[in-house]
């Protein structure tokens, strides 16, 4: 692997996908910087990851202002040297039909996706300086095919805007050897549905997923450090990758 010594941004790092991401790009040798909105989770995170604090640190902030992905580069900057890797993460997520949806609802899928912009603006300027870099955006499998129980047209047009992004920045800064790719999931089984479904509802997806069962962190941390990891991927770039237990193959 490619990633020892990396340093790599995660936002959304508290809890869920990118804690899991983030103890494995630690396992591997990176420096890790993580953001979220809530200072408890990162410190108890960044605790569990590294005691001593030598290879993480963390910003509290909503990704969704400028100014916060500004103060999370600088802080990677002045505690590890640069950006090698950004593995933008933060999402929420409520299925519901479209015409329930309200201007906050709106507001808070865009918020994320300027978060998701500014961030890899604030990203490639440093990976410039580095000669090279990778982001991985996490998309979603909404995006791509629309299921009727599960209405989601808020998130599925921020994540399309996403997955736009993702190819867009992949072919602008191929030649500077800056890959850009996204993952888009289907259920894994976070946090982020704790307050949406009970355990027994949540279990019911097992069987929307050809392969049988929900996905859990660790899967989709497996394809993050694949893509960001130039050893491995190094020739992929631009690319939307499900993650979603053959969901977009086809129907059981």
């Amino acid at each position: 692997m490619s990633l020892k010594q990396k340093v790599v941004v995660i936002t959304g790092g508290g809890t869920g996908i990118g804690a899991d991401a983030a103890q494995a790009f630690y396992k591997a040798g990176a420096k890790v910087v993580l953001n979220g909105r809530r200072e408890a989770k990162l410190a108890q995170t960044a605790e569990s990851i590294d005691p001593s604090g030598t290879s993480i640190a963390y910003v509290v902030g909503d990704i969704g202002q400028p100014q916060t992905s500004q103060r999370l580069t600088e802080l990677a900057v002045e505690r590890f040297g640069g950006i090698d890797v950004l593995f933008n993460n933060a999402g929420v997520f409520q299925p519901k039909p479209f015409l329930d949806h309200t201007e906050d609802d709106l507001n808070s899928y865009l918020n994320l996706l300027r978060g998701y912009f500014f961030m890899s603006q604030a990203a490639i300027a440093e990976m410039r300086k580095r000669g090279s870099g990778a982001i991985v955006n996490i998309g979603s499998m909404w995006a791509l095919h629309a299921i009727a129980a599960t209405p989601c047209s808020g998130s599925s047009t921020a994540k399309g805007a996403v997955h736009s992004l993702t190819r867009n920045l992949a072919i602008e800064f191929a030649s500077e050897k800056i890959r850009v790719n996204a993952i888009a999931p289907a259920v894994v089984e976070t946090p982020l549905f704790d307050t949406l479904l009970t355990p027994e509802q949540l279990a019911s997806f097992n069987t929307f997923h050809p392969l049988g069962r929900n996905g859990q962190a660790k899967d989709i941390t497996e394809a993050v450090l694949f893509l960001a990891d130039d050893a491995r991927s190094g020739w992929i770039t631009g690319i939307v990758l499900p993650v979603d237990g053959g969901v977009s193959t086809g129907r059981n």
